[in-house]
């Protein structure tokens, strides 16, 4: 029998060489976990993985802008995973097409710091959910240091199937629940700047007045949880200089 033109798949077609048997109506779910800095999203990233590969499923972990550095999925509590990255040009939809065309199936992705990635790869993943059928769970920071949506939440508060506040509590210095991420320099919460400054906190590294007296480039400039009124105000609280909980590594 012979094939039309019609029968074939563009070039264009991102999914092209995904298999018949996933293009079967079979919808997967965008879910999009969020919270403020310490609040466990990446530790439930690695629970979820945990979950789903012990019950068989294949997945495959992305994510964009680690606090390590390198391309794993790390928690603050000591757990990690190694993990592809998401750079601002890859398309999501192409790694998929990469690993079946290797023959490997995949049932779910797992993608931290979502917040990081653009509105198109967000759409992407809406994609690969709605027409492959592949579950898609994405974590990550709601609002940037200014307290604005990072482009790719909000394309996921937008898009996702389902919004999940992560439950783990965290507070601000005078006991209120902590929504706003500051950044802040020499003891100042700041109002401008790059929307991406990635920190990280490691055993041994908190600040205290000893840390501050090095280079101030490098111990100075961190993040600190907030409750609204305190952002609003840039009250960092009593010894302010002592609180860090990200800094520049």
């Amino acid at each position: 029998m012979t094939s039309t033109s019609a029968d074939r798949p563009g070039p264009s077609d991102a999914l092209s060489s995904v298999p018949t048997a996933r293009r079967a109506p079979v919808r997967g779910m965008l879910r999009f976990c969020y919270g403020p800095m310490d609040c466990g999203k990446s530790t439930l990233a690695l629970q979820i993985n945990h979950n789903h590969a012990r019950q068989g499923r294949r997945g495959l972990l992305l994510v964009r802008h680690d606090r390590s550095g390198a391309p794993r999925i790390t928690s603050r509590i000591g757990i990690a995973r190694d993990a592809m990255e998401v750079g601002p040009d890859a398309d999501p939809r192409q790694l998929i097409r990469q690993r079946w065309v290797a023959g490997q199936h995949v049932d779910y992705l797992i993608v931290d710091e979502a917040q990081f990635l653009s509105p198109s790869q967000v759409e992407q993943l809406a994609e690969l959910a709605d027409e492959v059928g592949i579950d898609v769970y994405c974590f990550g920071i709601a609002t940037d240091f200014r307290g604005e949506l990072f482009p790719g939440a909000r394309r996921l508060f937008e898009l996702a199937d389902e919004l999940q506040p992560v439950q783990v509590e965290v507070l601000c210095w005078c006991g209120a629940p902590g929504r706003f991420n500051a950044r802040v320099r020499d003891g100042e919460v700041l109002r401008e700047g790059d929307t991406v400054v990635v920190a990280d906190t490691s055993p041994g590294m908190v600040e205290d007045a000893t840390s501050l007296q090095g280079d101030p480039e490098f111990t100075t400039l961190r993040y600190q949880v907030l409750c609204r009124r305190h952002f609003r105000l840039g009250d960092l609280g009593p010894a302010a200089a002592q609180r860090g909980q990200l800094r520049l590594g």
